[in-house]
């Protein structure tokens, strides 16, 4: 389990995201005042979001390259698909939680994009993290294929 690519994207995903969840947390709206705890149950849950949408824009990017081993050398067209799929995800969910149902809202540290008034923090999330993970999915699989262990 531990050779396909997918547990890379996972692994790497979810520690990747973890950490920007609890720096970005200054720019939601209560986040600096909840306890300790309910503040990681809350990054967490939002980090386990962020690997379903890593591992779909992962998916879609694999079956446009008809490869799920697109990330050893991504040209630069799938490398976008990837941070896009992530970014259409992110404006959806964003909006769906911050303006529909209110689950969440930004604090006044958060500047707005618009169109939709998506948080630049979550936007700038699916840009730099997409790009750490397919480098050290990458690294990973070539370390792998060079030990021998990726057999």
């Amino acid at each position: 389990m531990t050779r396909l690519p997918e547990f890379s994207v996972i692994v790497f995903s979810f520690l990747l995201h973890f950490v920007w969840e609890f720096w970005q947390a200054p720019t939601y709206a209560g986040m600096i005042e909840m306890n300790h705890w309910d503040g990681i149950k809350l990054c967490s849950s939002a980090t386990f979001g962020d690997v379903g949408f890593a591992l779909t824009a992962f998916w879609i990017t694999s079956a446009a390259a008809r490869s799920r081993f697109w990330f050893e050398a991504p040209k630069a067209w799938q490398t976008l698909l990837f941070i896009g799929v992530g970014i259409a995800l992110t404006v959806g969910f964003e909006y769906y939680y911050t303006n529909i149902s209110e689950r969440w809202t930004y604090s006044d540290l958060m500047p707005l994009v618009p169109p939709f008034g998506t948080g630049l923090s979550p936007l700038l999330q699916w840009i730099f993290i997409p790009l750490g993970v397919v480098w050290l999915t990458q690294r990973q699989t070539i370390g792998a294929k060079a030990t021998g262990a990726g057999k």
